[in-house]
């Protein structure tokens, strides 16, 4: 821009009144996270931890302290599943929920039987009681019940022999670990 241009530009201003300047005075803004911020930072530092256990404890139809409980998944041979029923296998782990919470017993029950897999166990045993004189009574053993059909790694399940804990103890088939299975094939393609 030269003299002559700035001089050109006073005398066709001259007569403009300035416009009044209404700025707001910044200032230091702190951003805090929102709480809706916050929630969705917590929800994605838990999703890597989120508790795998689906086992439910919603209503469960109740059953009688002495009843036998019994399951069999399609698939399972009659002679495993009497020898399960019978006692008849090597009980290779044992799980005592006697005197237990609903909900301390629902994740014993998870992490026995993500133990027992990760072991390649295929037999265990789960003591939940008769709970003949809880309220309401068999409580344990009515969710056990149905937190074992619930489980994939579990094939079948039958109440104990009377010298094994009878209806207050559960005889429960885990399905074989792939190891176990590539093994089985090594052997038998000898």
């Amino acid at each position: 821009m030269t003299d002559d241009d700035f001089e050109q530009f006073k005398k066709e201003t001259f007569d403009i009144d300035p416009l009044r300047q209404n700025r707001v005075q910044p200032r230091k803004v702190h951003h805090k996270p929102t709480g809706a911020q916050l929630a969705r930072q917590k929800a994605a530092s838990t999703d890597s931890k989120k508790d795998s256990n689906t086992l439910s404890t919603e209503y469960v139809d109740m059953i009688d302290p002495h009843d036998i409980i019994q399951f069999k998944k399609d698939g399972v041979q009659e002679g495993v599943y009497r020898k399960l029923r019978l006692g008849k296998y090597t009980t290779e782990a044992v799980l005592d929920l006697h005197r237990k919470k609903l909900l301390q017993a629902r994740h014993e029950t998870y992490q026995f039987i993500q133990d027992a897999r990760s072991m390649d166990l295929r037999t265990v045993m789960i003591l939940h009681g008769k709970g003949a004189s809880s309220n309401p009574p068999a409580l344990i053993k009515s969710y056990v019940n149905r937190w074992l059909t619930e489980m994939d790694e579990v094939l079948a399940f039958h109440s104990a022999q009377k010298h094994h804990g009878g209806t207050g103890a559960v005889y429960v088939l885990l399905r074989k670990s792939q190891r176990e299975k590539q093994q089985n094939r090594h052997r038998h393609s000898r």
